[in-house]
């Protein structure tokens, strides 16, 4: 049996709520911890047509993209569409969970989701995190004791590189000291020049360990003054971050590109429409699930020959055509994140099957974008017909 807590835990470790934009909304919005799940809807908005069918298919949780409360608020009556939905999940059982900035940045996410549903392969991300500042700590022990101490700043956090840890560096070489007037040294007398057999012992630090690591390193040092070095290194960028660069296998025109983003994606009402050069080849694409006009300048920047993102509005588009930006695909903002709740599903259920308990996912094929009617406009210079007149077809 999975209980809320259990599934919540493996969303976190994915979807850690700390990295989530200070603005966002993310996490458990209503539900008990305790409670049994079973089955799990995945959706990408928090609406009454995805309640509808969470309550029909008898769900215990809902986990959305889009938060419902984005802005505070100080109660949840049953008088708006909001305070409704609250209502109705909480009377048939059913908790809501929300990651979003969490999952547009994670690595992968929904951006991730995006790039695979579109057959780019390499990708890295398009805005990047900085990476964790890290030291490199140098401290030089007694060989004998070189297992104690690499073991005492294990224990704190030192030497995680990736998915592996208690990593180090040793190599041996030669001390040499003269204890001084008040010392009282392990090794040697005072007032006399010691040479002691020592590794030289290397480690990557958390910098916000630092602390925690010199007292660890001092408490199991055997030498009354522990000689050591902390180097602050550059910042790197990480894994994480807004969108995602990658390379399509080949190179292929704009107007070609256009149909598999189509085609790869939901189908909407408003569908998919591109900005350049129909021929212009297309090789490497920038893409941002949801609203993305924010990064039109950053993928100028880098290089890309197309970028896909939501929402894009008519003078930042114009204005990054005109500046050389890349080509512009503007897609539904739902149907660009819809393909990561296949994803965290799939992961949501791996994950619980390790620990031995496993969850039913469903993920919505509701389109709850909010457009549903498309005219096809008339071409620049079709004359309007006169009220009264039927136009030529």
């Amino acid at each position: 049996m999975s209980t809320l807590a259990d599934v919540l835990n493996v969303l976190e470790q994915h979807y850690p709520q700390s990295r989530a934009e200070s603005w966002d909304a993310v996490g458990l919005v209503c539900g008990d911890p305790d409670a049994e799940v079973r089955r799990v809807l995945f959706a990408v908005d928090p609406v009454a047509a995805v309640a509808d069918e969470a309550i029909e298919w008898g769900a215990d949780l809902i986990v959305t993209h889009h938060p419902l409360f984005l802005r505070p608020v100080h109660g949840v009556a049953a008088t708006n569409p909001k305070g409704r939905l609250v209502h109705r999940l909480v009377s048939n059982g059913i908790a809501l969970y929300t990651a979003h900035t969490n999952a547009d940045t994670a690595d992968p996410g929904v951006n991730d989701a995006l790039a695979d549903a579109l057959g780019l392969h390499g990708l890295r991300p398009l805005s990047a995190h900085s990476g964790e500042q890290q030291d490199k700590l140098v401290v030089f022990v007694p060989e004998p004791h070189t297992g104690r101490v690499l073991d005492a700043l294990t224990a704190v956090g030192a030497g995680v590189i990736g998915d592996y840890e208690r990593c180090a560096w040793t190599t041996s070489g030669t001390g040499t000291f003269r204890p001084g007037a008040g010392a009282n040294p392990t090794i040697g007398q005072v007032g006399e020049i010691e040479e002691v057999a020592e590794y030289r012992l290397e480690m990557v630090v958390p910098r916000r360990l630092r602390t925690h690591v010199v007292d660890a390193l001092i408490a199991a040092h055997p030498y009354e003054e522990p000689a050591y070095d902390i180097y602050e290194l550059a910042v790197l960028p990480a894994t994480t971050g807004l969108g995602r660069i990658g390379m399509l296998e080949e190179p292929e025109s704009l107007r070609a590109f256009l149909r598999r983003v189509a085609g790869a994606l939901p189908a909407t009402a408003a569908g998919v429409r591109a900005a350049g050069d129909p021929d212009a080849p297309i090789r490497t694409v920038a893409v941002c699930g949801g609203a993305g006009d924010s990064l039109l300048e950053t993928a100028r920047r880098s290089g890309v020959d197309a970028y896909v993102t939501g929402d894009l509005r008519h003078h930042p588009a114009s204005e990054a055509i005109d500046n050389g930006g890349p080509a512009l695909v503007d897609v539904a903002h739902w149907a660009g994140e819809w393909p990561w709740l296949t994803v965290a599903a799939q992961r949501l259920r791996a994950d619980l099957g390790v620990e031995g308990t496993r969850v039913e996912t469903h993920v919505s094929v509701v389109p709850t974008d909010p457009w549903t009617l498309h005219e096809p406009s008339r071409s620049p210079g079709t004359p309007v017909p006169e009220e009264g007149t039927t136009a030529e077809r």
